[in-house]
C-alpha cells in the first residue's frame, strides 16, 4: 500500500462525514482528494433528511470506492420528518443498499424537541434496519438510558453510537449489544478529560474514527469548518491516549469499521 499522509503507510476509515451538506459545496471535490492524499480512504456519509437522500446517494455514487452512504431521520430535525418518510426509506434502503440505517436516535439535550416522536422514529428506523439487516448510526445525547432499553428491545444488527459521551457503564451495554463507539475531534482537546479517559480505558476492539465534519473540529483547526482530512489527527491523539503504536492504533479502528459495516 503507498505510504499516505497519515504516516504509517496505511488508509483509515471516517465512520461519521455529512459531506453532502452545503458547507462543502464549495470545494468538495478539493476536499476528497485531499483526504486520499492524507490517508483517509473511505468515508461514511450519514444522511440528515428525506429531502437530501438523493442527492447524498448521487454524490457517494460518484465516489464508490470511497464514499458510503447511510440513509435516516435525524433526530434533531424531528420537526421536519414526515411520516411518509418512514415508508420513503424503507423502499430507499431495499433498492439503493445503503451501507447503513443512520443519522437516527434520540436527542433530549434540545429542550424542545418532541421526544415522543423522536422515540417513534427510532424504534420505526431500528425495525426498518432490522428488515434490510443493515447497521445503524446512532446520534444520542443526553438519552442514554432510553437508547439503550430500546435497542435491549429489539433485534439488531449493532451498529455504530456516534460520537460517544456517556459513562462506562453505559458504553460497556453499548459493546455488549454488539455497537463499536465512534471517537473523534474531541479527543484532540487536552480539556476534554472525560473523553480522553473513556479512549483510554474502553476496549479496543470497540473504538472507531469519525470527524462528524463539518462539526467537532479537531484543536488544531478551533473556531472553522471540520474536515474528513483532519482524521488523521484524531487516530494521532487516540494513540497517544492509549499509549500505544499509531500503526497498531490504525490497524484497530479501520478493522472494527470493516466489521460492524461490512465494508470491503
Amino acid at each position: 500500500m503507498v505510504s499516505t499522509g497519515t504516516g504509517i503507510g496505511m488508509n483509515i476509515i471516517d465512520t461519521h462525514c455529512h459531506l453532502d451538506v452545503e458547507e462543502f459545496d464549495s470545494d468538495r471535490d478539493q476536499v476528497i482528494d485531499s483526504c486520499l492524499k492524507a490517508g483517509v480512504d473511505k468515508i461514511v456519509v450519514p444522511a440528515i433528511s428525506a429531502p437530501g437522500w438523493d442527492a447524498l446517494l448521487s454524490l457517494c455514487a460518484r465516489y464508490p470506492q470511497h464514499l458510503f452512504p447511510a440513509l435516516g431521520c435525524h433526530p434533531i430535525y424531528i420537526d421536519q420528518h414526515q411520516e411518509q418518510d418512514l415508508a420513503l426509506l424503507q423502499n430507499k434502503a431495499q433498492e439503493n443498499r445503503p451501507l447503513a440505517i443512520g443519522e437516527i436516535g434520540l436527542d433530549f439535550y434540545i429542550q424542545d424537541l418532541d421526544r415522543s416522536r423522536q422515540q417513534a422514529f427510532f424504534e420505526a428506523q431500528v425495525s426498518i434496519a432490522n428488515d434490510v439487516d443493515l447497521p445503524i448510526i446512532v446520534h444520542v445525547r443526553k438519552a442514554h438510558d432510553q437508547v439503550i432499553s430500546t435497542l435491549k428491545k429489539t433485534r439488531n444488527r449493532g451498529g455504530i453510537i456516534h460520537a460517544f459521551n456517556g459513562s462506562r457503564q453505559q458504553a460497556m451495554q453499548y459493546i455488549d449489544l454488539g455497537f463499536k463507539l465512534g471517537f473523534g475531534g474531541t479527543m484532540t482537546y487536552s480539556h476534554s478529560n472525560k473523553i480522553r479517559k473513556l479512549a483510554k480505558d474502553l476496549p479496543m476492539d470497540a473504538i472507531v474514527l469519525e470527524t462528524d465534519a463539518p462539526d467537532m473540529t479537531v484543536a488544531s483547526h478551533r473556531g472553522e469548518r471540520n474536515s474528513p482530512e483532519y482524521l488523521p489527527e484524531c487516530l494521532h491523539a487516540l494513540a497517544e491516549i492509549r499509549n500505544q503504536p499509531v500503526d497498531q492504533v490504525a490497524l484497530a479502528t479501520t478493522n472494527n469499521a470493516r466489521d460492524i459495516l461490512r465494508l470491503p
